[in-house]
């Protein structure tokens, strides 16, 4: 008896030990990743009944809290939602926080480590916690433009300035109204949040940075032409053959020139002249030429395979491919096969060129202020990584003006500016549908803004009419303020 009495006394106290051992690790170390989880209703409940800080574009609030009257003490809002909702997201008492809602809750929602003293005084005052101020590097006059820009298509912009990787604007399309998804009225916000979230066109989706990836086209031959010149191998003299078709090795397949600019008229080209026209063949050549790993190496100073970036967003990894034969690096070389990458990073590579090849860190955040209006953060330019040389950034740069001066990217000049372009047209596979590109900046000789714009599932000849034209006036947008 005494024996049995002894085992039930040592399973209560190990039950005991588990469950203090359990709840101390929840309390104590657990409990900052609880509170951050974006499903965490309680932490939601919390929130919405402090008041919120604001997100700040150019002095004006883009979200805020008002006084609430529909059960909670706060109600989000947001002023021009469908401009800025890819940026600012949501928070919802039922969905949780997204977008800028979610990376910076903390700083927001006052409950950041350098708001510790201001939560401590609130304790001995007994007032509720008050969010900090974030203001964003976004340009509001840019970021209307890039979303008037893109309305009635799905794509997106980005624009950066090169020389410190402040975000100066991130618009996607379509978009949605996070009003919609911040009431109080539960029954309201399920039946839009279905409706989003089922809407084949992914208006939930940040198209810049995440949700989805795309092959990037002929904009990643200026990746080609760097690890060309790189190499040793190829010099701005180099001349290489331009047959209208070549037989992918190893296999019976034939990959077209392309088609819409004059890669028809010359047998031969320069790596300048190619990259003009966008000649398909012999950037498939180099690239077998150099091999994998050459063309590997030089997309990853660039960016690629980088699933780190933050800004403070979380940004979708850009990949090339492995383990490739000659006919698919061949493919991977024009930008198709399994290569996939963001508008951002298509606009960091361009930034780079623009940069004497030093990346700068992208960044939304100007600054960080507390309600009393102490700093908490303030913007500083950081270097990301050296993308290329200066010399062989200054000789890409040149053949980017010569793409618009005489090149397919023609619609992108500005007239009295230098400006530096590519364009990209990659395949979808679906209905002789393409994702259209340009990428470059301006001025070339003194650049202020390098640019991604992207649209999704156009003809060759409306992505033409609409992605360097776009270019054009976001150019002009910023060289005339």
């Amino acid at each position: 008896m005494d024996k049995a009495i002894r085992k039930v006394w040592i399973a209560s106290g190990c039950i005991f030990v588990l469950l203090f051992c359990s709840l101390t690790y929840i309390q104590f170390f657990d409990a900052k990743a609880l509170a951050d989880n974006p499903w965490n209703s309680r932490t939601l409940y919390e929130n919405y009944g402090s008041q919120r800080g604001s997100i700040v574009v150019d002095g004006k609030e883009i979200a805020s809290s008002i006084p609430s009257h529909n059960g909670y003490e706060y109600q989000r809002v947001y002023s021009d939602p469908y401009v800025y909702a890819p940026l600012t997201g949501y928070f919802s008492s039922i969905y949780g926080s997204t977008g800028l809602e979610n990376a910076m809750n903390d700083e927001l929602s006052g409950n950041s480590d350098s708001q510790f003293y201001d939560r401590l005084a609130h304790l001995f005052t007994g007032g509720s916690a008050q969010g900090a101020t974030v203001e964003l590097t976004i340009d509001s006059q840019l970021q209307t433009l890039a979303y008037q820009l893109l309305e009635g298509h799905k794509g997106a912009i980005v624009a950066l300035n090169p020389k410190t990787g402040e975000v100066l604007a991130m618009a996607t399309s379509p978009s949605y109204d996070p009003n919609l998804l911040s009431s109080a009225q539960n029954e309201s916000v399920l039946a839009q949040y279905q409706k989003l979230n089922n809407d084949k066109s992914a208006p939930l989706y940040n198209r810049a940075i995440a949700g989805k990836t795309y092959a990037p086209g002929s904009t990643f031959k200026i990746i080609d032409a760097v690890a060309a010149l790189e190499s040793g191998k190829y010099s701005a003299k180099s001349v290489i053959p331009n047959p209208q078709e070549y037989v992918l090795p190893g296999t019976n397949t034939a990959l077209p020139n392309y088609v819409n600019g004059h890669c028809s008229s010359s047998q031969e080209a320069t790596i300048e002249w190619a990259l003009a026209q966008s000649c398909n063949t012999p950037f498939a050549q180099i690239a077998i030429d150099l091999g994998q790993d050459a063309i590997a190496r030089t997309a990853k100073n660039f960016g690629y395979q980088d699933d780190s970036l933050r800004i403070p967003l979380p940004v979708s990894e850009s990949v090339f491919p492995s383990d490739l034969s000659d006919s698919t690096l061949a493919l991977s070389a024009i930008g198709q096969y399994d290569v996939r990458t963001t508008p951002l990073q298509v606009a960091m590579m361009s930034a780079a060129i623009a940069n004497n090849g030093v990346q700068m860190k992208p960044n939304l955040i100007r600054s960080v202020k507390s309600h009393n209006l102490s700093s908490l953060y303030e913007f500083s330019a950081k270097e990301l990584r050296t993308s290329t040389s200066p010399k062989i950034s200054q000789q890409i740069r040149d053949w980017m003006v010569n793409d618009v001066d005489n090149g397919i990217a023609s619609g992108a000049a500005v007239s009295g500016v230098k400006v530096a372009g590519k364009t990209g047209t990659a395949e979808t596979g679906v209905n002789g549908q393409n994702n259209s590109w340009f990428t470059g900046f301006a001025p070339a000789d003194d650049p202020q803004v390098a640019l991604a714009v992207m649209y999704e599932d156009v003809s060759t000849i409306e992505g033409t009419q609409l992605t360097a034209p776009a270019a054009k006036k976001l150019f002009e947008a910023v060289l005339n303020k």
